[in-house]
């Protein structure tokens, strides 16, 4: 398997192609999550990573652009920041603590509750604004294994909506989607 800091490159290269590929009127139309536009899929990430991360492995992840004003460059801040973490092996080995998920290595902690968030929120982006809605399918079946055991234990956390039920012999990024309560 790759280093978390190489999958987190792919995931995040990927989601930064569609974030730059909206243009000004794409970033107002409805997302696939309830409530949600374009630019809250980026306003979600900016803003609960930076207070999750640091809470948990007291780094500072100081804020970018406004999401408001310029999406495209607040994910951008965002994402170099998170992979000058990853690429540096002294930062990426720290500690991070959090009183519901353990103790964890940070790149240990970036890759169980950030890429998968990422990888999710690119088909979010992708299916509000018409664009390619193709997951790496590596990161798929990665995450696909660790959650779709889980059934409506996903929903009861409250970050994800009930698991949608698909045909049979549906494949594994639609199978992703719909146990995170996403109708593919």
């Amino acid at each position: 398997m790759d280093p978390i800091a190489t999958r987190f490159r792919r995931v995040a290269g990927t989601f930064s192609e569609r974030v730059a590929a909206v243009d000004g009127a794409g970033w107002e139309r409805p997302s696939p999550c309830e409530g949600w536009v374009a630019r809250d899929v980026v306003r979600h990430l900016v803003s609960w990573v930076p207070g999750f991360l640091g809470a948990g492995a007291g780094l500072d992840l100081p804020p970018g652009p406004d999401v408001d004003t310029d999406p495209a460059g607040a994910w951008e801040h965002l994402r170099t920041q998170l992979q000058a973490i990853l690429d540096d092996p002294e930062r990426s080995a720290g500690t991070f603590t959090n009183e519901h998920t353990g103790e964890h290595r940070v790149d240990e902690a970036i890759d169980q509750f950030v890429l998968g968030d990422v990888l999710v929120h690119t088909w979010d982006l992708a299916r509000a604004t018409g664009q390619d809605e193709t997951l790496d399918a590596d990161e798929v079946h990665r995450m696909l294994v660790g959650i779709e055991p889980m059934g409506d234990a996903l929903a009861k956390s409250g970050h994800y909506g009930l698991p949608v039920t698909l045909e049979a012999g549906a494949g594994e990024q639609a199978r992703l989607l719909a146990a995170t309560g996403r109708r593919p």
